[in-house]
């Protein structure tokens, strides 16, 4: 059923607001219960290779694997820049043992292209698709190395599922799940690389990546040499041999112990309320609230076009109004208006997508929120309108 707002005019305002305002697509918002408190056992001082660090460290990995449900014989590692980090690392260091297809279907996506065929010079297949759709993945050849987005955080758009991976297949599958892990079923078994960082899904604080691996994943690191130079803070093997220390919380560089301890505290929260089920079910209802917004009017609508692709994380909406002469304009209006009145924060497009919102709806987010910031939207759409048709 559609949400039953009120028709509203330039002159009404609506009363309630969001608790929380912060549909930023990352960092995003903090876990509901989130409380600087909560911090209070970070192990700050303290070397990440002592007892204690290792320990935290270790901790944030087998709790990503138990709620997440990554198989045991995959390595969970904690990698340095973020989710960007975790998906150049797999690409410098797996890449070109045999042909490899690039998929794209948003921003994102596009730069892991640019870093295939400009900095690694592959003579790489590209595969890709405009703003709102994804590439027919049947009509890739995943005997080819695979690197894709599972969610485009820029588009909107999704992986709906794992189904024309072959599971037989010769190559191997790099994913850039940042905006669907913890909130989307990723298919363990179709997937050979994967990674995501901590500001997404969960709202912790930036910088820290994780890199999943498969044992294909590890074979292939431990019979490949690539022919370019390896940064050190790439580096996953030595002599030939995977440093194991790297996926039980012994890192490559220093990272921040007390965004770990943050990291924990949401994992912590995840585990409280259900583990995977709940968190996808909590982003799964915020974005039906945006969808059925959309169905009931007339001048809005999502940028993904099949419903089977439509991202429940980062929702991405465009405007269809003909009266608005000026799609970005107009949209940046709209963002502004709903930042000035405090009830949206950082719901503007990404700068390259097409003009509209991007309203986050993962899972540390309270489905109440959003439905208290809709009819806000509603009227700075109409506001807008009327502040349009005053100036021509």
């Amino acid at each position: 059923m559609a949400l039953d707002h009120p028709a509203t005019t330039p002159a009404q305002k609506p009363v309630a607001v969001p608790a929380n305002p912060r549909f930023s697509s990352g960092p995003c918002a903090k876990p509901p219960v989130f409380s600087l408190d909560k911090l209070s056992d970070a192990a700050l001082g303290r070397s990440h290779r002592a007892a204690v660090g290792k320990a935290k460290l270790k901790a944030a990995i087998e709790e990503t694997r138990a709620i997440l449900g990554v198989p045991a014989e995959y390595r969970i590692g904690i990698v340095p820049a973020s989710d960007t980090g975790a998906v150049e690392m797999a690409m410098w260091s797996l890449l070109g043992a045999r042909p490899c297809t690039m998929i794209a279907w948003e921003s994102f996506g596009a730069g892991w292209v640019t870093d295939a065929v400009k900095q690694l010079k592959l003579d790489a297949t590209v595969m890709t698709a405009e703003y709102g759709r994804i590439v027919d993945l049947a009509t890739v050849d995943f005997d080819t190395d695979v690197v894709f987005t599972w969610n485009g955080t820029t588009s909107g758009v999704r992986v709906p599922n794992g189904d024309a991976i072959p599971a037989d297949r010769a190559g191997l599958t790099i994913c850039d799940a940042t905006s669907a892990a913890f909130a989307q079923d990723l298919p363990w078994d179709k997937l050979d690389v994967t990674t995501f960082s901590w500001q997404k899904v969960m709202g912790g604080e930036a910088a820290h990546g994780m890199l999943i691996l498969s044992p294909r994943a590890v074979e292939r690191l431990e019979s490949y040499t690539p022919a370019w130079p390896m940064p050190k803070i790439f580096r996953l093997t030595k002599g030939g041999k995977l440093i194991e220390g790297i996926f039980v919380g012994e890192t490559i560089n220093t990272p921040s112990m007390l965004a770990v301890e943050d990291y924990l505290v949401a994992l912590d929260w995840g585990k409280s309320i259900g583990g995977l089920p709940a968190l996808m079910a909590r982003a799964d209802a915020n974005a039906q609230a945006i969808f059925e917004f959309c169905d009931a009017r007339d001048w809005i609508a999502n940028l993904a076009e099949d419903p089977a692709t439509r991202s429940n994380t980062s929702v991405c909406l465009k405007f269809t109004d003909p009266r608005i002469a000026d799609g970005a304009g107009f949209a940046k209006a709209v963002a502004k208006r709903l930042e000035a009145e405090g009830v949206a924060l950082d719901i503007g497009a990404y700068r390259d997508a097409p003009a509209g919102l991007r309203i986050w709806c993962g899972a540390t987010v309270e489905t109440a929120d959003i439905e208290a910031m809709l009819p806000w939207l509603d009227w700075a759409f109409h506001t807008e309108i009327a502040a349009q048709a005053d100036a021509a």
